[in-house]
Parts: C-alpha cells; structure tokens; sequence
C-alpha cells in the first residue's frame, strides 16, 4: 500500500502547536530496542521529514541524552520545519536505578541541559515525563510556566497523568498535549485522561501504539538481551502466548483488507480522533524509511464500525502489566 502525499498538519489542542498527524518516536534510535544501524536511522529522519512528519519525540533519559545528541544535527539543519519534543522527569542512576524527579531545581537544570544536547534555543514541546505525587503540581507546573516566559520552552505537556492531575496542571498553566500509553492494546487512559482532554482541548500523543511491536504481529521469538521488552510482563513467558491469540482479528482484518497489521492498528488510534472528538497524533517509533512509509499509509485507512467492534474487546483480554514496575505510572496515582 503506497502512498507519496505528505501528511495533513493538526493543531494539538488548539493552543497552537501543529504538527504533522503522525510523529516519530526516536527512542528506539539509542537503545531499548536492540542494536541500531545508524545510518538508517539518519535515512529515516530525512524521510519523515519529506513526507510531512514534523514532531520529533525524545527525552533525556534515552541513552543517558545521547537520543537528544543523535537529534541534534537533523534538528538544527531544519529547525523551521521540525517540532521537537523532549522531556525531563524520569532519571537514571549511574548504577541503572530509575527514579522521578519534578523538583523546580532539577527541571531549570533538566532545560538547559537538553538544550545545550540539542543546540537549541527553545524546545517547541517539554514534557514532565513522569509525574512524582510528593511534588506539588503548583511547583512543577510553576517551573515549567517560567521557562515558557523565559523563551526555553513553547508550549509545555505531561505524560502518564490522570484526568484530575491534567486538569489541575491545565488551570496553572495551558497544557498542549498529554502523551501517555495508548493502543489496540492499552486502553487505560480512556477511563479518564481522554475524558479530560477533550473537555480541555488538549491533544493526545500515543506512545507505544504498536504495543511495542506486539500489534505488528512479528516480534522476535526470542528478545535480545538489550531489548527492554525481554523483562516486560506482556512479552514473556506464558502472557506473550496467550497475548498472541488476541491477534486474531486484528490479522484478520488485515488479511481482507491486504494491509499490515501495524497500518489496522495505527488507522484504529486515528479513527479515535473522531471517536473521542480530540488530536490524536501517535509516534509510532521505526528505525527504517520502509516501516516508516508502512506506518504513515495507515493514514489512508478508515476503519468500519463493525471492525471497531470486531478489535474493541482486546484491550481488556490482555496479560500481563505494561511494565515490570507501574509505580511510576498514571495507574498507581489514579483517583
């Protein structure tokens, strides 16, 4: 399935941030995934850039900020035509420990490190990667507001929040967009993250929209040791069997319609766009031009009602938690 047209550009949340109608996500480009061939990466961001794909999502925690460096030449040789995301929040110890961090200190030091990895003046859209309970929503939010004056930062968005903790945020300061978990296979921020953002307008950024590979239907029978996926609860073991069959008709319809099963899974995360009355723009993350063009060609496709309901009951079959740890996630502060 081909397609040469560039993509449609959206407003995230009318607050004046657009981007085209699907992202990169750059992570998999330093780590977390296996080994990278870098020079197809380099391809890949050239290719998205020619085919309308303007926001560029990293944070400064993958590859201890060495994603943020990898961006940096692709960025700055286009910076009138790329929107960068990054984030700061999520912090890893020397010894590989993981921790959070919204203290008003760390994100003034989290800012100017990215920008100085970057060479940037400004970052168009800042995320609190992770939201810590302890720290008050008046302070991070405080902070973050300063940058926007100061000119650091465009326009600022959370990631892994409730409803209740984005509209708290929203009131302090304008949040653009929230970028939480969200595919065939992660339906939590349904319950009231999506609610919230489409009586706020602000927009959604899925992360993971593929399940991490799973919706591809051709994750490795066996994970590299360097693949975070090898020690997630849904990929192992017997949850990664049973996760399997849930396939079926997401295959299925991918069969009738001869297309990909990644394409039926990314066209039902725009089709909630309409379904949820909210921008949705996903960041599928690829290393290659040609998944990247198979990724962008879901845009072409417009599910029926009746495989909505064929692919709705997945989500609550699965096995298995998202991750090995979802203390840092928007589940174990949910009200």
């Amino acid at each position: 399935m081909a397609d040469t047209r560039r993509l449609k550009q959206v407003q995230l949340g009318g607050r004046g941030l657009t981007a085209g109608a699907q992202g990169l996500g750059c992570m998999g480009m330093s780590e977390f995934y296996g080994d990278t061939d870098e020079s197809a990466a380099r391809a890949t961001l050239d290719a998205a850039l020619e085919r309308g794909v303007t926001m560029f999502d990293t944070a400064d925690m993958y590859g201890r900020g060495e994603n943020e460096r990898f961006l940096a030449p692709f960025v700055q040789a286009h910076r009138e035509q790329v929107a960068i995301a990054t984030k700061f929040g999520s912090v890893r110890g020397e010894d590989g420990s993981l921790s959070v961090s919204n203290d008003p200190r760390h994100i003034r030091q989290a800012i100017d490190d990215s920008l100085s990895r970057l060479g940037l003046e400004a970052i168009d859209l800042y995320y609190m990667h992770r939201r810590d309970p302890r720290v008050p929503l008046a302070d991070s939010i405080g902070a973050l507001a300063e940058l926007v004056t100061q000119g650091k930062v465009r326009y600022l968005g959370l990631s892994e929040v409730t409803g209740d903790e984005l509209r708290e945020a929203d009131a302090i300061h304008p949040i653009a967009a929230v970028q939480s978990e969200w595919s065939l296979f992660t339906r939590d921020i349904e319950r009231t993250l999506v609610p919230a953002a489409t009586e706020l307008g602000v927009g959604v950024v899925p992360y993971s929209p593929l399940g991490r590979g799973f919706l591809t239907g051709a994750m490795p029978a066996r994970l590299q040791g360097n693949d975070v996926r090898s020690v997630f609860p849904r990929f192992t073991g017997e949850n990664a069997r049973r996760n399997a069959e849930l396939l079926t008709p997401l295959a299925r319809i991918a069969d009738a319609r001869g297309v990909s099963m990644a394409q039926v899974a990314l066209a039902w995360l725009h089709r909630q766009a309409v379904v949820q009355n909210l921008t949705v723009v996903p960041i599928p993350g690829t290393r290659t031009p040609a998944r990247l063009a198979e990724n962008l060609a879901a845009l072409e496709i417009t599910l029926t009602d009746d495989e909505l309901a064929r692919l709705d009951p997945i989500a609550e079959q699965v096995a298995g938690d998202r991750y090995p740890d979802m203390t840092e996630t928007a589940g174990s502060h949910e009200s």
